[in-house]
């Protein structure tokens, strides 16, 4: 399992858009990605379930990667993560 800690930077924090395009990336791995927030978690491909964890700019979360191609997704996501949110 690949783990990493983010703290949000986009300003309206993981909302409609954002979520769009995270769950579109996530999709593309094989692997299970799942978000924690405080004593919540979520997989990431759940749209909803991602938007209704409230995710705001400033929150610090938990990102997990498990599954075959992890030592793939993990650093792409992480860069995604960067590059987006």
């Amino acid at each position: 399992m690949k783990e990493f800690t983010y703290t949000i930077q986009e300003a309206v924090g993981i909302h409609a858009r954002p979520a769009g395009l995270l769950v579109k990336e996530v999709k593309g791995y094989q692997s299970t990605t799942t978000i924690i927030k405080d004593d919540k978690s979520v997989n990431a491909a759940k749209l909803m379930a991602l938007m209704g964890m409230g995710i705001k700019c400033g929150d610090t979360i938990t990102v997990q990667v498990e599954g075959p191609d992890e030592d793939t997704a993990g650093p792409a996501l992480e860069a995604f993560f960067k590059a987006h949110l």
